[in-house]
C-alpha cells in the first residue's frame, strides 16, 4: 500500500513540476501590487504572495527546482559513493582504512550543518548548493555499498570468476557491484526526499536559489511575516514539501519491503 501510495505521489508532482508551469496562466514572476497578500479565489486558487505574485504558479515552478535537485545529488552522491564503498569493500586494508576514515570523518558532521558552512563559504547559488548536498549525500551509499560488497565477495560465483584470471576492475563491476542496487535504489529513493529538505532548508536561510527564482524554501522564508494576515503564503509551499517528502518516504519503504520478504512479513504481522 505504501509504495503504490507514494509512487502515486511523486508520480503526480512529476507531472505537474512538468507540465504545470507550461499551463498555467500566470507567469510565476508577474507582480500584481495592487492585489498583494490576496487570499486563496477562483482566479488565484492559491492566492497572491507580498508582492502580488500567484503563489500556485510559484509552487508548481519550484518543484522543478526540488526534482532538480534531488535528481542531480541523488545521482551524484549513488555515484561517488558507490565506487568508494565499492573500493573500500573489495581491496580491503590500508584502502578500506583510509575510505572508512574519510566516511567516519564525514559523518561526524550533522550534515545540514555542513551543507550550511559549505555555501556560507562558496557563496549561496543553486550551484553551490548541489555541489554542498552532494558532499554530505555520498557518503551514506558509500557505507552501504560497502557492507554490500564485503558480505557478496566472498559468494562461490566471485571465488570461481577470480579463480578464472577475472581482473579486479570485471569482479568487482560485473560480478560484485550489481548485487548491491537494489539497496542503492532504495537509498536513492529515500535520498531524493533528503535533498528536498536540504535544498528547502538552504534556500530558506537565503543560503540558495536566490530571487526571484521559485523555490518552495525561498517562498516559506518570505511568508514568515505574514503568518497571521496571510497564512496561505506559507501553507501551500509547506504542503508541497511535506507531501512530497512523504512520496519519497512512502516510494522508498514500500521498495524496501518489495526488496526484502522478510521484512514484509515482519511488518504484516
Amino acid at each position: 500500500m505504501r509504495l503504490k501510495i507514494g509512487a502515486s505521489i511523486v508520480i503526480i508532482a512529476a507531472l505537474a513540476a512538468m507540465v504545470g508551469p507550461l499551463v498555467t496562466p500566470f507567469d510565476p514572476a508577474a507582480q500584481e501590487l495592487s492585489r498583494r497578500l490576496a487570499g486563496p479565489g477562483a482566479l488565484h486558487p492559491f492566492g497572491l504572495d507580498e508582492l502580488g505574485r500567484d503563489i500556485m504558479a510559484r509552487v508548481l515552478a519550484g518543484a522543478r527546482i526540488s526534482f532538480l535537485v534531488g535528481v542531480t545529488v541523488v545521482t551524484a552522491s549513488a555515484v561517488i559513493g558507490t565506487l568508494m564503498g565499492a573500493v573500500a569493500g573489495y581491496f580491503g586494508g590500508r584502502v578500506d582504512d583510509l575510505i572508512s576514515w574519510v566516511i567516519d570523518t564525514f559523518m561526524a558532521f550533522p550534515g545540514l550543518l555542513l551543507a550550511i558552512a559549505l555555501v556560507a563559504v562558496l557563496g549561496p547559488s543553486l550551484g553551490n548548493v548541489l555541489y554542498a548536498l552532494t558532499i554530505i549525500g555520498w557518503v551514506g551509499y558509500a557505507r552501504l555499498v560497502r557492507g554490500q560488497v564485503l558480505r557478496v565477495r566472498e559468494f562461490d560465483y566471485v571465488q570461481a570468476a577470480r579463480a578464472a584470471g577475472a581482473t579486479a576492475p570485471r569482479v568487482l563491476f560485473r560480478h560484485i557491484v550489481p548485487a548491491a542496487w537494489p539497496a542503492v535504489f532504495v537509498q536513492a529513493t529515500l535520498g531524493m526526499a533528503g535533498a528536498v529538505v536540504g535544498e528547502a532548508s538552504l534556500s530558506f536561510l537565503g543560503l540558495g536559489v536566490q530571487p526571484p527564482t521559485p523555490s518552495w524554501g525561498t517562498m516559506l522564508s518570505g511568508g514568515r511575516a505574514h503568518l497571521l494576515d496571510a497564512p496561505h503564503l506559507t501553507l501551500f509551499p509547506g504542503l508541497a514539501i511535506a507531501l512530497l517528502v512523504l512520496g519519497f518516504n512512502f516510494l522508498g519503504d514500500g521498495l524496501r519491503d518489495l526488496a526484502d520478504p522478510k521484512r514484509q512479513g515482519g511488518t504484516a504481522t
